[in-house]
């Protein structure tokens, strides 16, 4: 089986595991893990926007080589997969255990959380490159300010450390920042866990859709990979998938739209919230459900969003011809 995945460090650790599982679950079946390094690698310093989002930037030419034959399957980060759009062809086979969703904090080394609470930020400059982050932070830390951020994740915390400057798209550069907001999974999943300072709360920010799943995508048509890939399916990961990007899907949102979504389930309920956001809107829905119409449940939190002027916040965040 060819398994397709980008070069980055934390992209390799995440296949490496699916590789594992699937000869563990498949002993007879050899795991083959073929790299692509996409725009979105290779351009570290402009905006995803510029290359179609992150579906453009990170999943575009592996999905290409799905629907050509060329691999079998692709692992990518369920959070950097579009929901607003339908690619004809493939399914998500199988879905990994979710790993913590939430976001943390990153100091640069001699500046404590301490200095940072005490100052509640003031004159620091927080780096991110997601619009979701970016507008938590802002509600959060109004005295600091908000940087755009890129690279892989341990690629970012190298510049935060050398106190680099970032490039900006179209000349320029912005920095040094003195904090990063960065996904926990992530770090952990390079080694850098120990650089966390603070582990914001679901409460305090919102995960992205899909944050902290490892998915793998197939044609839809291939039932033999299917069907293997489904020996290493979690159930529950699965059904937080489904929920969450129905609500991607209902909202259309895009690349640059702050949107985030949670589910837990318990039993046989599912709870889901979900917010959108930017500097002067904030809109939130949480709704209970069985947990067996994932589906329905975030197409009813997608809707009560729009119902409370979700569809606005969107709009203004939308890219301008």
């Amino acid at each position: 089986m060819r398994i397709g995945t980008r070069k980055s460090t934390m992209a390799l650790a995440q296949t490496a595991e699916i590789a594992r599982r699937l000869s563990a679950a498949a002993p007879d079946i050899n795991v083959e893990i073929v790299t692509f390094e996409t725009v979105g690698d290779t351009d570290q310093t402009g905006k995803l926007l510029m290359h179609g989002g992150k579906g453009g930037a990170f999943v575009a030419e592996i999905r290409t080589a799905i629907l050509a034959g060329q691999l079998h399957a692709a692992m990518h980060s369920l959070k950097d997969m579009p929901g607003n759009e339908d690619t004809p062809g493939l399914v998500i086979g199988a879905t990994l255990e979710r790993d913590p969703p939430t976001d943390a904090l990153v100091l640069r080394p001699g500046l404590s959380l301490d200095d940072f609470r005490r100052s509640r930020g003031s004159g620091f400059r927080i780096g991110t490159n997601a619009v979701r982050r970016a507008a938590y932070a802002r509600r959060l830390y109004p005295e600091c300010g908000v940087i755009h951020y890129r690279g892989a994740a341990d690629t970012r915390v190298r510049k935060l450390d050398n106190r680099e400057m970032q490039r900006l798209p179209g000349g320029g550069e912005v920095g040094p920042a003195d904090a990063l907001i960065m996904a926990r999974s992530g770090l952990e999943r390079v080694g850098l866990g120990s650089r966390i300072a603070y582990e914001f709360s679901p409460r305090e920010m919102l995960p992205a859709v899909g944050q902290g799943i490892v998915a793998v995508e197939c044609a839809a048509q291939d039932w033999p990979t299917r069907r293997i890939l489904a020996l290493i399916d979690d159930p529950t990961a699965h059904l937080s998938c489904d929920a969450e990007r129905e609500v991607l899907w209902v909202l259309n949102g895009h690349c640059n739209s702050p949107i985030a979504g949670y589910s837990t389930v318990r039993g046989a309920e599912m709870t889901l919230t979900a917010s959108v956001l930017d500097e002067t809107g904030f809109i939130e829905a949480t709704r209970s459900g069985p947990a067996n119409r994932p589906r329905e449940l975030g197409r009813a939190v997608g809707l009560e969003l729009l119902g409370k002027g979700a569809a606005a916040i969107i709009a203004r965040t939308r890219p301008q011809p």
